[in-house]
């Protein structure tokens, strides 16, 4: 186990932040992408009204930046970015926000997410176990109390 600790210790960090940094751009890229396909087969025949030209002018206007603070939260960024592709938001326009965007979460992944990874992996398999056990949990009680609100609604 110190092995890899030390072995992740003498990773050139620029070389993470470019891999976290490609790996986002591409995932975030592809699912913007899958807006735009599902788009060109939906959006074309329905998108014919004034306020729905006008709604796509203000999410064009206002979108790089959601886009950028979507990459700030968890859950949030493939639903703006299938958004963006899906009213067609132009590619120049998407990239605005992207490329900050992707840049922010390398670095807070890099920074935090492995920050708690060597911490884990140096506190051994019970910690290791802990963190997995309250994970689960906290994945149960969100989906718990989702489910809840759905059906009293």
């Amino acid at each position: 186990m110190t092995e890899l600790l030390e072995g992740i210790k003498e990773w050139p960090i620029v070389w993470g932040w470019i891999a976290l940094f490609c790996i986002v751009f591409l995932r975030a890229g592809a699912t913007y992408g899958l807006g735009r396909a599902v788009a060109a087969g939906i959006v074309r025949r329905k998108r014919s009204g004034e306020s729905t030209n006008v709604a796509i002018v203000h999410i064009n206007k206002w979108g790089p930046i959601a886009i950028t603070a979507s990459f700030l939260t968890v859950g949030v960024q493939s639903v703006v970015n299938f958004s963006a592709g899906l009213i067609l938001m132009p590619v120049r326009r998407y990239l605005l926000g992207l490329i900050p965007g992707a840049a922010i979460w390398a670095t807070v992944w890099l920074t935090v997410g492995l920050g708690a990874v060597v911490a884990v992996l140096a506190g051994g398999p019970g910690v290791a176990i802990v963190v997995g056990l309250t994970i689960v949990l906290v994945i149960g009680v969100v989906w718990r109390v989702r489910k809840t609100k759905n059906v009293d609604a």
